[in-house]
């Protein structure tokens, strides 16, 4: 057990998740800002575009990693459920909204997978193959983060107890209303045939 109060563990996780790992990786390597370069969006893939593989794989990993540590964290803790969704939901939100960067994050879906792989390993498996049919059918990263997003939450009410876990299944759909509402620019891009393709250079 754990000397720190329960209620401290979701503000941990939300500070954990502030940190940007595409800025700081992108001023380790003297990169551009990927907040004023090519999408504009702190992420891995823009990283991409400015840095190379290793600057995004960087990257990545860190935003997977500041989901998936405070969720295990809170886990060896013994924590209990609903708080442990509150760590969820404070992991994945403070990537979106950033104490340490005036509030403006990226779009989530590397620190959800961290956290998905530590709720329950077959919510990543699900993200996995959805993600990938879906990016190799249409080559669009944006479709396929959705409906794999989306796909975790529905597979969340099998996965989890309904009626013990509720609230894990309240965070999952946390992460999937708010990868929705940072995509809406994606979405409309999507409808108008604008949204760019994996391996196409963005006109940003």
């Amino acid at each position: 057990m754990t000397s720190i109060p329960e209620l401290v563990w979701p503000v941990l996780a939300y500070l954990v998740g502030s940190i940007s790992c595409a800025i700081l990786v992108s001023k380790l390597l003297g990169l551009p800002d990927p907040r004023t370069s090519g999408s504009g969006n702190p992420g891995a893939t823009n990283v991409l575009r400015a840095g190379g593989k290793l600057a995004a794989a960087l990257t990545l990993i860190g935003d997977i990693a500041k989901g998936l540590v405070p969720v295990l964290l809170a886990i060896h803790a013994e924590l209990s459920t609903p708080i442990l969704a509150l760590v969820a939901i404070g992991a994945f939100s403070g990537h979106l909204y950033p104490l340490f960067f005036g509030f403006k994050g990226g779009k989530g879906v590397a620190t959800a997978i961290g956290v998905f792989a530590g709720l329950a390993w077959q919510l990543v498996a699900i993200f996995a193959v959805v993600w990938l049919t879906v990016a190799a059918i249409s080559r669009y990263s944006s479709l396929a983060s959705m409906i794999a997003t989306g796909i975790c939450g529905i597979a969340s009410f099998v996965i989890f107890n309904q009626e013990s876990e509720l609230q894990l299944i309240g965070a999952v759909f946390w992460i999937v209303a708010f990868t929705f509402q940072r995509h809406r620019e994606n979405l409309e891009r999507l409808k108008a045939g604008k949204e760019t393709k994996i391996g196409e250079k963005t006109s940003g």
